[in-house]
C-alpha cells in the first residue's frame, strides 16, 4: 500500500510564476516611471511645477503627523480584547 502523499509542487510552481510575473510588470512600470521623472526634471518648464507637486505631495502623505490613538484605533486596538 503506498501512502497519501499530497504533492503541491505544481500549485506551488503556478503561484511562483504567478508572482514572477507580478514582480516583473511592477519593475517595468516602476523603470517607466523613474524615465519619466528624469524626463520632467531635465525639461525646464516642466521640471519646476513638477518637483513642486511633488515636494507637497510627500510633505502632504509622508510627513504629516498622525496621532497614536488614530493608528491604534485604524488597527482595531481599541475594539479587540488584548491577547499576549
Amino acid at each position: 500500500m503506498s501512502p497519501n502523499i499530497d504533492n503541491q509542487q505544481d500549485r506551488l510552481a503556478e503561484i511562483f510564476r504567478q508572482l514572477d510575473n507580478q514582480i516583473v510588470q511592477e519593475s517595468k512600470v516602476a523603470f517607466l516611471k523613474i524615465q519619466s521623472w528624469q524626463f520632467a526634471v531635465r525639461t525646464p518648464e516642466i521640471g519646476a511645477t513638477y518637483l513642486r507637486e511633488a515636494a507637497s505631495m510627500i510633505t502632504q502623505s509622508l510627513l504629516s503627523f498622525v496621532p497614536n490613538s488614530f493608528v491604534l484605533s485604524e488597527e482595531g486596538y481599541y475594539t479587540n480584547p488584548i491577547e499576549n
